[in-house]
């Protein structure tokens, strides 16, 4: 009878890296829809914007995939998937309504700060473990997350929470 060994911190680092590989896929899948819904152009482009960035953070995923010697493969990632699904449904109820944007920004604020906090710890991680060549590549990919949640915040103020309030003010 084989006895499986324990778990141990590489192994939560791998199964770390498979969700927030799976996660940015589906972001990918995710930001041109949200584009599309999107009223304003600022907003458009933004979230077009921002998937060019999510593939670029995707293929240095993939680099720490080669890092560590395995397989870029994801696993399904329930909380993604949950944050998509109310960003669908934002879209669905919302549609048409000066309110959309601002549910729109706010959905896609709660995938930053998913990926935000994953990144965090996949960094702190990986200093423990010695992975020295995967740090920088989780760390710009942690960078480009921060700055897009605060230009997401500086779109929902400048104009998108303003317009969802409903006042008659172009």
């Amino acid at each position: 009878m084989a006895t499986t060994s324990p778990k141990t911190l590489d192994d939560l680092f791998l199964d770390t890296l498979k969700d927030i590989y799976f996660a940015e896929k589906q972001i990918l899948k995710a930001l041109p829809k949200m584009a599309r819904a999107a009223q304003s152009e600022e907003g458009k482009a933004g979230f077009l914007q921002h998937r060019d960035e999510t593939q670029g953070q995707v293929e240095r995923l993939e680099q720490v995939f080669e890092v560590l010697g395995k397989a870029a493969r994801g696993k399904t990632c329930e909380a993604i998937q949950g944050i998509i699904a109310e960003g669908e449904e934002i879209m669905e109820e919302f549609k048409d309504s000066p309110a959309l944007d601002a549910g729109l920004i706010s959905s896609a604020q709660a995938v930053e700060h998913y990926e935000i906090a994953r990144y965090g710890t996949l960094i702190a991680w990986a200093g423990q473990l010695g992975l020295k060549d995967a740090v920088p590549l989780l760390q710009a990919n942690l960078e480009e997350e921060k700055a897009t949640d605060a230009k997401l915040t500086e779109l929902a103020k400048a104009q998108a929470n303003a317009k969802g309030k409903g006042s008659k003010a172009a």
